[in-house]
């Protein structure tokens, strides 16, 4: 029999002994450190943290299903959680969805009187069989020291270099209001869009208001602000785009530009990406673009 070296013995002994769990890999020092494993409620309360006056008694900003206590595999962004981007989020391996608006159809997400709706059934036990948790983000994100959603929009149109943060108002070169209509359909790569007023009007003072903040609040953000242009996501057709209709029949030069609801906010879904990529390191993060409910004909 081959005599043993003492390097064969040492290697011999340490196998043995590694194998039993009683010796510490010799090769440790050489390994990086142990990764972090983000809880969803950490995730949830590390972004929560960065928000003056938060956590707020009052919030949309729950978790629609699933637990604080899941470890996250993966994160994905967007602003509807449609079946799309559920199916999205199981193919890449992501169980956190972190969404703009609602889940299930309503502001407050009340399910009372769909438990026995099938499209609802099938979006819930869909999220459920894969084990997804849902956590909104809309009221967090709109209130940090600057709003996040707001952010997110002017780097998306290109308007970094003419904001000024906390403001709505951008001072961009002038143009006209066509030519801030194709700007938009080309960066936010929508189709078509809404608008009230002049194609040919001159253009340089936007209101950015994206989203649906209501009727009166766009017409005050308009009577404190006098824009050449109101930029949003939506409005009741009887409230700010009839307001805008009157102001262009008696003469004034004011026009407005309705983008859509998600295509107007979902610069803020890739501001939250961002966020997460700094903060929660070791967690893959995606944005995904929901897309709008409605189509174009």
């Amino acid at each position: 029999m081959k005599k043993s070296t003492p390097r064969r013995q040492f290697l011999l002994q340490s196998g043995a002994l590694l194998g039993a769990g009683l010796l510490a890999n010799p090769f440790s020092g050489w390994t990086s450190p142990l990764q972090k494993f983000w809880t969803v409620g950490e995730i949830m309360d590390l972004f929560i943290s960065q928000v003056p006056k938060a956590p707020f008694a009052q919030t949309v900003d729950t978790i629609k299903i699933g637990s604080r206590d899941t470890v996250v595999t993966g994160i994905v962004t967007t602003m509807f959680p449609s079946i799309a981007i559920i199916k999205k989020a199981v193919e890449l391996k992501a169980n956190l969805i972190i969404p703009h608006e609602p889940t299930f159809y309503s502001g407050q997400d009340e399910t009372d009187y769909l438990q026995n709706d099938p499209v609802f059934r099938g979006k819930y036990d869909l999220l459920a069989k894969h084990q997804i948790t849902i956590w909104r983000n809309h009221d967090y994100v709109h209130r940090m020291q600057d709003d996040g959603v707001r952010i997110g929009v002017v780097e998306e149109l290109g308007w970094k270099d003419y904001y000024t943060p906390g403001s709505p108002i951008l001072q961009i070169p002038t143009t006209h209001l066509k030519g801030i209509i194709d700007h938009i359909k080309t960066r936010m790569q929508v189709p078509a869009m809404r608008y009230v007023g002049d194609l040919n009007q001159p253009v340089s003072k936007v209101l950015l208001l994206p989203g649906a903040v209501g009727g009166k609040t766009q017409i005050t953000r308009i009577q404190e602000h006098r824009p050449d242009v109101l930029i949003c996501g939506e409005s009741n057709e009887w409230e700010t785009p009839e307001y805008v209709k009157t102001a262009n029949e008696l003469g004034m030069k004011l026009s407005m530009v309705e983008i859509g609801h998600s295509a107007s906010e979902e610069g803020g879904s890739e501001f939250v990406k961002n966020w997460l990529h700094t903060h929660v390191p070791g967690v893959p993060v995606y944005h995904i673009p929901s897309g709008n409910s409605l189509s174009v004909y």
